[in-house]
């Protein structure tokens, strides 16, 4: 038996004497340690995936030799409805996958999972084990996609947003535990450490010397096993895979450190390096600690979306409202809330008036006033008074998980620069080992007593740590500033690409707009006001039309006969009278008409004489001529392309002081504007909330969509803005803009840091337990100067404008 069959062909376990356990793989028989891993194999190769095996980077994680069979209860939609979120006919659901270790488990699952008609869209995170799914309920049981995933050799974890809180909470004890036993060993060794410092230099017995240096190695040795434990294994990982982390040369450093010291302080000759070593560990820990709590506090707004949400609803049933658990509630049943609870699902208020604190969720501070009729969101706090609210969404369907689920997507996808700099670092890392083993030759040759402490300081003081933590600790941090401020960030580069803009442009109606037309002026001919809106809004109760918005708070008689003319109007009986509402042509029924329908308003009346004339118009947003005049102070020019005709246009242009616009646009003109834009160096964000924007918010540099907008738009849309103004734009450019100069500024340092530190070392000017020091103090500045984007005061009148080009246009600072 040759060295390669002792070990497992699928999770590269030694094989225990005596098994002879076999599988077949693309015809070949290839040697296994247990019924799991020969089951798992052999499914991989009956699905005709055995490329797997080709272009796997690591091996496969052993599975049950037993897998659980308890997927079945999965297959019941009364179980899975509440742990899936629906998109149209299809369900989506996140995954934890245990196992997953290199991009061909990825591709593994992708794969097989692409053989089930089910199943429409797989995602793999091969970095966080991490999954979405979506699926047909109808099709496919969602039991039968987890057994699948446990036969290939993965253990699926259904992942809730409370599963990982727990994750969080226990990964902080965890690091905290082993930053404790590295902190009480480096205090204990240090204190050794000064008493043979002094004794070196007073003569310090012998005897006593050797003694001290074995209680350092019995210190020293736990610290390394347990607390060092999470560095070791980081390092194995990535040699194990073919690849080199930032984790190698430092434990590289630590372990040579460890087992020199060792060897001397049993030999009773040469020097020892064990207060060095637990410092190395000690400082590693508590950079990487609070690396950690850094991003679990930029995760912060998710976990206070979560506690947001009750587990419970009074639900109001004839014998009054009942406690019931939220799983049981469904579309259509009406629950209590009371004073100072959250509202435990998206609905409507069916009885009471109220106020509802909606901060968390829209970064709105004043409470909104909710009225019967009005919508409310699950994770609001009723802060107004009791009432009743008859229920639209629950759970995973609720706008608060569906916020929840975009900040997870933002923060889990890594932007571009990031991975260029994790790039970087690798690469770093492989240069830096081979200057190692330079100096180490150099010092050979010249002075070999200096090798050791030459390249353990070289090893730690350029781990790339800084480089790492460079770009996404400040991405992160500005991500969850932005969602605090109501701005939520769907696509990992789109503070990137915000930073840069130059041009902003913006959809009317619905944008700039409320996108809710209203009265403005009613002109009656022989009737007063009153009998006029009732008539008015009578008919108009029975149109869809967005006009009819503007009568819908008017109390109206009932009408009969009603009819409804595209494109002209409304006829109907009240009170047994005819009327008609519409254009002018249309209630007058003339053959010519002079106006431009909703543009000059609409007209009342019967067919022998007019009754009113209603002007409606759409009403700003508020503080948009201010956004629009901070815009401008950031160098960003304003642009409104609309649908609407140009009168409406024009005179919207003129009030926000916007010199250029463009009326009666397309979906395509708007696409066609766009190009032009671009082909002059414009770098654009494209502002929108309609399906007719869809398009442009796609193709733009960058593009926001209003949350009162269309599904589609928000969808096709970097941002989502989740207030009821768009006064927190300026505010997320020239937070972008700081982010950026952040970024540069972290990686300047670690960049100069490395070069200065790099010489020190290898010329042996610089003591090991210095280069743990410089190293570990530069991740730490980093990590700090990211955190001011959290806290930092974002005046759009002091952050530098974009800088006009010869030609007039702007360019990115």
């Amino acid at each position: 038996m040759s060295k390669n069959d002792l070990l497992c062909f699928h999770c590269g376990e030694a094989i225990t004497q005596g098994t002879d356990l076999f599988c077949t793989v693309s015809n070949a028989r290839q040697p296994v340690c247990c019924i799991g891993c020969r089951a798992a194999a052999e499914f991989i190769d009956d699905a005709g995936l055995s490329h797997y095996y080709t272009f796997r980077k690591t091996v496969a994680s052993r599975p049950s030799s037993h897998p659980t069979d308890d997927w079945d209860r999965y297959d019941d939609p009364e179980i899975a409805a509440p742990l899936c979120h629906r998109k149209g006919d299809s369900a989506v659901i996140s995954l934890y996958i245990e196992g997953v270790r290199c991009a061909a488990c990825s591709w593994l699952i992708s794969e097989r999972l692409s053989q089930e008609s089910g199943v429409s869209d797989i995602t793999v995170n091969p970095a966080t084990a991490h999954a979405q799914l979506r699926f047909d309920p109808a099709r496919i049981g969602l039991g039968r996609i987890l057994r699948i995933l446990a036969h290939l050799g993965y253990q699926p974890h259904i992942l809730s947003t409370m599963d990982a809180l727990h994750i969080a909470s226990r990964e902080r004890r965890q690091a905290l535990t082993r930053l404790a036993v590295a902190g009480f060993g480096m205090m204990q060794v240090m204190m050794i450490a000064v008493a043979l410092y002094v004794g070196d230099s007073q003569g310090m017995d012998t005897i006593i010397r050797d003694y001290l240096r074995l209680i350092s190695l019995a210190i020293t040795t736990p610290v390394l096993l347990y607390a060092g434990q999470p560095l070791f294994k980081s390092a194995a990982r990535a040699l194990h895979s073919g690849q080199i982390n930032m984790d190698v040369p430092v434990t590289v450093g630590i372990a040579l450190g460890y087992l020199a010291s060792a060897r001397n302080a049993l030999a009773h000759v040469g020097e020892v390096y064990f207060d060095s070593v637990v410092m190395f560990i000690f400082l590693l820990l508590l950079s990487r600690f609070i690396e950690l709590l850094t991003r679990q506090h930029a995760h912060s707004a998710t976990e206070a979306l979560v506690h947001l949400l009750p587990a419970t609803a009074l639900k109001v049933g004839v014998d009054g409202p009942r406690r019931v658990p939220l799983t049981s509630l469904a579309s259509g049943d009406v629950v209590w809330v009371p004073v100072g609870e959250s509202f435990p699902v998206d609905g409507i208020i069916s009885e009471g008036l109220t106020e509802a604190d909606e901060s968390l969720l829209t970064g709105e501070s004043v409470p909104a006033a909710k009225s019967i009729g009005s919508a409310v969101m699950a994770g609001s706090l009723n802060c107004g008074a009791p009432v009743k609210v008859s229920v639209s969404r629950i759970g995973q369907a609720t706008i608060a998980s569906a916020i929840v689920r975009l900040l997870e997507q933002a923060q889990t996808h890594r932007p571009r620069v990031a991975l260029l700099a994790d790039q970087a670092a690798r690469y770093f890392v492989a240069v830096v080992l081979l200057g190692a083993a330079g100096i180490a030759l150099f010092w050979w040759i010249n002075d070999a007593s200096r090798i050791f402490a030459a390249i353990l300081a070289v090893l730690v003081a350029t781990c790339p740590c800084a480089l790492s933590l460079a770009t996404p600790v400040a991405i992160t941090t500005a991500t969850t500033r932005l969602a605090r401020e109501g701005l939520l960030v769907t696509q990992a580069d789109a503070l990137e690409a915000l930073s840069t803009v130059d041009t902003v442009l913006f959809d009317k109606t619905g944008t700039l707009t409320l996108g809710t037309p209203s009265l403005e002026k009613i002109t009656t001919e022989q009737h007063d006001e009153h009998h006029a809106l009732r008539i008015a809004a009578a008919l108009e109760c029975t149109s869809h039309h967005p006009i009819a918005k503007a009568f819908q708070h008017v109390a109206a008689p009932v009408a009969t006969e009603v009819r409804t003319y595209p494109g002209l109007g409304i006829e109907g009986r009240i009170e047994h009278q005819t009327y008609r509402i519409g254009t002018r042509a249309f209630v007058t029924q003339t053959d010519t008409d002079t106006t431009h329908g909703s543009e000059e308003g609409i007209y009342l009346g019967q067919p022998d004489h007019l009754i009113a004339h209603f002007k409606t118009g759409d009403r700003l947003r508020a503080h948009t001529a201010d956004v629009i005049d901070q815009l401008r102070a950031l160098g960003v020019r304003s642009l409104i392309a609309s649908g609407d005709h140009s009168a409406t246009v024009s005179r919207m242009a003129r009030l926000l002081r916007i010199t250029s616009f463009y009326s009666r646009q397309l979906p395509q003109d708007k696409l066609a504007l766009l190009t032009t834009l671009r082909a002059g160096g414009a770098r654009v964000l494209a502002v929108g909330d309609g399906i007719n924007d869809a398009p442009l918010l796609k193709a733009a540099t960058v593009s926001l969509a209003m949350s009162s907008g269309s599904a589609i738009a928000q969808a096709s849309a970097d941002l989502i803005n989740l207030r009821s103004d768009l006064t927190r734009l300026p505010m997320a450019i020239g937070l972008a803009r700081k982010t950026r100069r952040i970024i540069r500024q972290n990686l300047l340092w670690a960049t100069l840091y490395n070069l200065v530190a790099l010489p020190f070392a290898a010329s042996g000017l610089m003591p090991p337990w210095m280069a743990a020091v410089g190293m570990s103090s530069s991740s730490l500045l980093v990590v700090f100067n990211s955190l001011r984007l959290s806290s930092l005061n974002i005046d759009v009148t002091h952050i530098d404008p974009q800088t006009p080009t010869a030609d007039g246009r702007l360019s990115p600072c």
